[in-house]
């Protein structure tokens, strides 16, 4: 009986076991503190908010990574913020799909898109990459577009002939950051209806008009 009495204390203590992990959400950016407010770091500053809510670490360094495991409703899921460059973005997530056999359309990914204005965020269940170097990366990885993916607005580059790596490597003004913070609860909320299998739910969230 000793082990039903060790469930029950950690159950008290809000520790009991979560279910194994069966999802992954993805963040998309660069590693390193002069990228942290740059547009292309849109996907690690919302799971960085998400994480934040949810009262999990993302510290664990795994898959050329830094993992943390939640629970969103009854699933268990992988938070993974890949460290590799966002070119490079797809091995981490292919090696975390390997190693908890993992399909495709189970993996959420956040990322910049800059053919959104800043604060718009649009959910897709699956796609090409729209010319974000990062979702190619996972897209050639995982060999499959089938995955669901929340894309959040970081502008177009003000000028024609500014070169596009310059632009997604700037940093948001303070204006622009209030923007995209604002959107991260429907950032949340929407993984929490694709996770739950209401990917239209999580489209009428997420894809909703703001009015400013």
């Amino acid at each position: 009986m000793a082990d039903i009495f060790d469930l029950f204390r950690k159950i008290e203590q809000g520790t009991a076991p979560r279910a194994p992990v069966s999802w992954l959400l993805v963040g998309l950016g660069n590693p390193g503190e002069k990228y942290t407010f740059t547009r292309h770091n849109a996907g690690f500053l919302a799971l960085d908010y998400i994480s934040q809510r949810l009262d999990v670490k993302i510290n664990r360094a795994k898959f050329d990574a830094l993992c943390g495991e939640a629970s969103i409703g009854s699933q268990g899921v992988l938070l993974l913020k890949p460290q590799t460059f966002m070119n490079e973005s797809g091995r981490a997530v292919r090696q975390a799909a390997d190693f908890y056999k993992i399909a495709p359309d189970h993996i959420i990914v956040l990322s910049d898109d800059v053919s959104l204005d800043v604060g718009v965020v649009r959910v897709r269940k699956s796609g090409t990459d729209g010319g974000q170097k990062g979702l190619r990366s996972i897209i050639y990885q995982l060999n499959s577009d089938q995955f669901p993916r929340i894309k959040m607005g970081v502008g177009a580059k003000p000028h024609p002939e500014m070169d596009m790596a310059d632009w997604v490597l700037s940093h948001f003004n303070e204006g622009e950051q209030k923007q995209i913070f604002e959107r991260y609860d429907d950032v949340l909320g929407g993984v929490e209806k694709i996770i739950a299998g209401d990917i239209e739910g999580a489209m009428m969230l997420c894809n909703k008009k703001i009015t400013k």
